[in-house]
């Protein structure tokens, strides 16, 4: 892995894997629900969570699925990686002060366009929250050289 531009394409194979992990904090809900302007009460009022299906609040799904980037962006493919699309299923909710752990695993490379398809699975203390796919864009030691 280069620091600058994370794997390269010639370097990344099928099978290879990479987590991230941080704890949703109050904060980061107060912050997500400011930048987003996603002011749902199931997110940042307990009295009216307390009224759902959830019993209490809920993290953003947008924001627990934000982890998933950390992952592709800081360590597979990493740096210089550009997201083209990702699917998600959100199968749990996110309490604040969970910590989401992201995993992305490559399923398949496309050499020639610089693609990698992953895998993306989140899970919170063992348990599946959010699972889906991405498809990223990497770097090449080829086109850098030529």
């Amino acid at each position: 892995m280069n620091e600058l531009n994370g794997y390269d394409i010639e370097d990344i194979a099928v099978g290879m894997s990479a987590t991230f992990a941080k704890t949703i904090t109050e904060a980061d809900i107060v912050l997500f629900a400011a930048v987003s302007g996603d002011n749902n009460a199931v997110h940042i009022n307990e009295e009216f969570a307390q009224s759902t299906a959830f019993k209490g609040r809920i993290a953003h799904g947008m924001l627990s699925a934000s982890v998933i980037s950390a992952a592709i962006a800081g360590r597979l493919p990493g740096p210089g990686t550009i997201y083209l699309g990702q699917n998600l299923r959100f199968k749990a909710p996110v309490r604040p002060g969970d910590t989401v752990q992201a995993t992305v695993t490559v399923t398949e490379t496309i050499a020639d366009k610089r693609r990698v398809k992953l895998e993306t699975v989140c899970t919170v203390g063992g348990k599946v929250v959010i699972e889906g796919d991405a498809l990223v864009m990497t770097t090449s030691r080829a086109q850098r050289a030529g």
